[in-house]
């Protein structure tokens, strides 16, 4: 998956560029998909920025081996991003997720 395939999928799901982030919480991986989007007019990233930051997210995905994870729960989930309500994805790392709890997102 690259930054230009999680857009898309993120525009074919909700129909706007919504601004996606690696959170770490009690020892848990999240993807958030936040519910500022590209679109708006104070949304803080340019384009060329936003899909910079889509490419980095993607890769850290892909290293990860969650992008499936991610492409289904979005394809899957009737939830959607509104003001204050992040979608939280879980990602399950299995036994490698200790590998990736040292560094900070």
């Amino acid at each position: 998956m690259t930054g230009q395939d999680l857009h898309q999928l993120l525009l074919n799901k909700w129909g706007r560029s919504y601004d996606i982030q690696i959170r770490r919480t009690r020892g848990k991986i999240f993807v958030q998909v936040m519910w500022k989007y590209l679109e708006q007019a104070s949304f803080p990233l340019s384009e060329a920025e936003y899909l910079e930051h889509l490419n980095t997210v993607a890769s850290y995905l892909h290293a990860w081996g969650g992008a499936r994870q991610v492409q289904d729960y979005i394809q899957e989930t009737r939830q959607r991003p509104r003001l204050g309500k992040a979608v939280s994805i879980p990602l399950n790392l299995g036994e490698r997720a200790s590998e990736w709890m040292l560094e900070d997102f």
